[in-house]
């Protein structure tokens, strides 16, 4: 609670230094017209009328604390981790809050606003669900607290009927971004293309923001599943000139490594060019981590040239005698020897590995990489071929979806090698 305060006192004490700011650039307040005519105006001697300033209409604390959350959550996205950190205790705090305002508060529009751009940027049902008990949410804005409430509470049906004939532009700049954003989520399973109108919608009303970060996000991984290649990377060079050291940057990585799997790198060369281009964009030392994820992720898909590609340019990125050197070589040799001609240098690489200074999930690999290319080397008899393997004596093998689909195509391997001359 401390670090928010202390957050919220230096906002405040930036903008009241702003106008000595301007003084100090020679950017002062433009002087009051003068009269014409060395003191008259006009010719008539009558004093210029003094320029009155328009009204402006303070805003609600329910307005106040919205704003402050929507500052803390951009340094997330510029990659601040102590924004990050302090998030849940804010979050806390103005739930805290606008759940004590008098019932009149909601009353006004813009509060009600604020109170559904609060809770889809994280702060969840509760307020909502307090705000509607008060019945003070005028009519107009009842769809969209409704909308907000049925979507948090995981009621998509009722939450598209209710959100889905607002137009996010109708918003104010806080919301606009935010509905957007949800609007889509709404609609990626059985409308996609409707769902990236409002994607890119959702980043065009909040540029810069953690919205922005997350609709870019987002809409590169529909793009993938949709195999728009253009588009993927042209989206994922934005994201990565813009947003990699956002705090959700990680989960960016793991699941672009995954995506890129899909990229066929043996029959289209010019796609290495296309990732080439991508992972550019970042530092040597961040462009190793993501080619180790898609090495792995390419083995776990049974995609060996992605694999094999992906772990060559890693190892020329990692320092000598490092783990990552030592995960692009055990990645390089557990593709390697399921490559035609290549076998003995996969396995030479497997057995050079040192299998204490690898990650436990690592090791594991190692250990299956050793034991299939032992199975490849001295296939089953054909009698046996059909029997299952029996278990190992020291490591029970982990069972997934993507090592069963590896296992399929290994048993392949060895069906056709059980076949050939050698």
């Amino acid at each position: 609670m401390m670090r928010v305060a202390a957050f919220a006192a230096a906002l405040a004490a930036s903008l009241l230094a702003l106008p000595a700011l301007a003084a100090e650039h020679g950017e002062a307040p433009a002087p009051a017209a003068e009269s014409h005519g060395s003191g008259d105006h006009g010719g008539h001697g009558a004093p210029a009328a003094p320029i009155e300033p328009l009204p402006v209409k303070p805003r609600g604390l329910p307005v106040e604390l919205t704003r402050t959350l929507q500052l803390l959550q951009d340094r997330i996205a510029r990659g601040s981790t102590q924004a990050h950190l302090a998030q849940r205790q804010l979050l806390g705090h103005i739930e805290q809050r606008l759940i004590g305002l008098e019932p009149d508060t909601w009353v006004e529009p813009e509060n009600v606003r604020a109170a559904v751009t609060f809770a889809l940027a994280g702060g969840g049902p509760t307020v909502l669900r307090a705000l509607i008990k008060t019945e003070k949410v005028p009519e107009p804005e009842q769809p969209l607290t409704l909308g907000a409430l049925a979507y948090l509470e995981g009621r998509e049906a009722q939450a598209r009927a209710k959100l889905s004939g607002i137009d996010p532009r109708s918003m104010p700049p806080g919301l606009a971004g935010q509905l957007a954003l949800t609007q889509s989520a709404l609609m990626v399973r059985e409308a996609p293309a409707r769902s990236l109108e409002l994607l890119d919608l959702a980043r065009l009303l909040a540029p810069g923001t953690l919205v922005e970060e997350a609709a870019l996000r987002r809409e590169i991984f529909v793009v993938a599943q949709a195999g728009d290649a253009r588009r993927f990377e042209a989206l994922s060079i934005q994201y990565l000139r813009r947003f990699r050291r956002s705090v959700y940057a990680g989960n960016f990585r793991q699941r672009f490594a995954a995506a890129l799997t899909r990229l066929d790198f043996d029959s289209d060369r010019t796609r290495i060019a296309s990732l080439e281009r991508m992972l550019d964009e970042i530092e040597p030392e961040s462009r190793r981590d993501l080619y180790l994820l898609v090495a792995r992720a390419g083995l776990e898909q049974g995609r060996r040239e992605t694999a094999l590609f992906a772990a060559e340019r890693a190892a020329g990125l990692a320092a000598p005698d490092s783990m990552p050197a030592d995960q692009a070589q055990l990645y390089r040799g557990a593709a390697l020897i399921v490559a035609e001609g290549r076998f003995e240098d996969g396995v030479e690489t497997l057995r050079s590995l040192d299998r204490s200074g690898l990650a436990p999930s690592d090791a594991d690999l190692l250990d299956m990489a050793l034991a299939t290319a032992q199975r490849i080397r001295t296939p089953p008899a054909p009698s046996e071929a059909t029997t299952a393997p029996p278990p190992s004596a020291t490591r029970a093998m982990p069972e997934s979806g993507s090592l069963l689909r590896a296992q399929e195509a290994l048993a392949k391997a060895e069906r056709a090698m059980a076949a050939s001359p050698r």
